[in-house]
């Protein structure tokens, strides 16, 4: 009997053990993103291209009555996109497959307005496979840009083509995948006041085919625009999104509600930032001249990649079918700046410590943030939604920017933070920047200082915070 009563006894002591440690971990709070989001998320940066029609007509938006034999690239080279987008840092390419006009870059069974019709090639080329096999041979992901729009297809503004445009989903989708991500535009013409997209049928087809894809458009369910095309991501940047009652185009959620995110949005929809390298989306030998300068490129990535964002920058290939000197100059420029910003990392191998550690325990200690693993972390106890951690230097550095992250699966928690230097232990504490989220990444820029010490406060967090990543430069 007493064997009985020491066994249950023990069974009751491990049991109560086991449920303790379950509990150590911190909970998720709130919408968390799925494995293929965060694998999205981890990409940052990567090429848009504009190419079809409008590149050889000069014009933004056609209308779908140009002759396709006006497509007649001298060189087209896939593979020279490809390798320009790697060499500039990019981890993928998002086509325009099919923009407005309803001009494919591939021979479509459903349409008549393709690069067959044109002749170039002898009507046998098809830029999706080619590019598809380029970005496989470089490492890079492909994606696609379709246009539900379609200003040449007859069955367009009538509830046929919604049939139409699921089956030009599938055949590119079950052809060139696996495809990363699927643009959708939100540009519509007068049909559709009387016509609507079945977009849960749009939704489901590209999913059917690609499970892993990220769906762009105003609303998700991917990803989400950022409500501009200057390349600005908002200071608050929720990655969580309200889309009940929403749909992409019109009916979409405000400017601002995109740019922002909403503060209990109900799923998880990470924002993409889309902005053209040129004035324009398509090539136009008009402005050459106009390139944006690297200083301009730097303060994109910032406020973009720096504010809980993916950057997706547009590089419209020329006439002859290929990037132009220029742009790719200024791609390499472009990295070889960012290398230079983000060369020494301070907070590498500095000691980070913090009052504040969950448990006390050292798997989550504050150490934890500055070892460059991505599923180790610093976080509190749960009731414990404020703190701070300090990495100090070997030695003192001038510093200007500070790099944090959130661990994201656990969902984005910050709501304010700020960040304080000093110049020696007998100082005081300044403050040199105070913000509101962080997210899967963001970077703050401040007046270069004197520093053997940097604090980051967390002044408010939704649930106890949980950051896995800092570095100073």
């Amino acid at each position: 009997m007493k064997r009985v009563v020491i066994y249950v006894a023990l069974m009751a002591v491990l049991l109560c053990l086991s449920a303790c440690q379950k509990q150590d971990a911190p909970h998720s709070y709130g919408p968390i993103p799925t494995k293929a989001q965060l694998e999205w998320q981890k990409m940052e940066y990567y090429m848009f291209i504009h190419f079809g029609p409008n590149t050889f007509t000069d014009v933004e938006w056609g209308d779908g009555k140009e002759d396709p034999a006006v497509f007649a690239p001298t060189g087209l080279d896939c593979m020279q996109w490809a390798e320009t987008a790697k060499k500039a840092g990019m981890k993928g390419i998002i086509l325009t497959a099919k923009h407005h006009d309803g001009f494919c870059l591939w021979p479509s069974a459903y349409s008549t307005h393709t690069v067959r019709e044109g002749g170039w090639g002898g009507g046998k080329r098809d830029i999706l496979r080619e590019l598809s096999q380029a970005c496989k041979k470089n490492g890079l992901k492909f994606g696609v840009y379709i246009s539900p729009w379609d200003q040449n297809h007859p069955s367009y503004g009538t509830p046929e083509y919604n049939q139409v445009f699921a089956g030009t989903l599938a055949e590119v989708h079950s052809k060139y995948g696996p495809i990363f991500e699927q643009w959708f535009d939100g540009a519509t013409g007068e049909q559709t006041n009387y016509f609507q997209y079945d977009w849960p049928l749009f939704n489901r087809t590209v999913l059917q085919y690609s499970p892993n894809a990220i769906i762009f458009s105003d609303v998700g369910p991917g990803c989400r625009w950022i409500g501009n095309e200057q390349g600005i991501a908002g200071q608050t940047n929720w990655s969580r999104l309200d889309i009940e009652g929403f749909m992409p185009g019109s009916k979409a959620p405000s400017g601002d509600t995109l740019n922002h995110g909403n503060y209990n949005g109900a799923k998880w929809i990470p924002a993409e930032t889309d902005v053209s390298i040129r004035p324009g989306w398509f090539y136009s030998a008009s402005t050459d001249s106009q390139v944006k300068s690297v200083e301009k490129l730097m303060d994109i990535w910032y406020t973009s990649v720096g504010r809980n964002s993916n950057l997706i920058l547009n590089v419209p290939p020329d006439r002859r079918g290929r990037i132009h000197a220029i742009d790719s100059t200024r791609l390499m420029e472009f990295r070889a700046a960012r290398q230079a910003a983000f060369k020494t990392n301070y907070a590498k191998r500095s000691n980070c410590v913090s009052p504040d550690v969950r448990g006390g325990k050292a798997r989550y200690a504050a150490a934890n943030i500055v070892d460059g693993k991505y599923n180790s972390y610093w976080t509190t106890d749960d009731d414990v939604t404020s703190g701070y951690f300090t990495i100090t230097f070997r030695f003192p550095r001038t510093v200007q920017t500070i790099v944090l992250q959130e661990y994201i699966e656990l969902g984005q928690r910050v709501e304010e933070f700020s960040v304080e230097v000093r110049d020696s232990e007998e100082a005081p504490w300044k403050e040199v920047a105070r913000s509101t989220t962080i997210g899967y990444k963001r970077i703050i820029r401040f007046p270069a200082t004197e520093a053997s010490a940097v604090r980051v406060n967390i002044l408010r967090s939704r649930a106890c915070p949980i950051i896995n990543n800092a570095e100073i430069y």
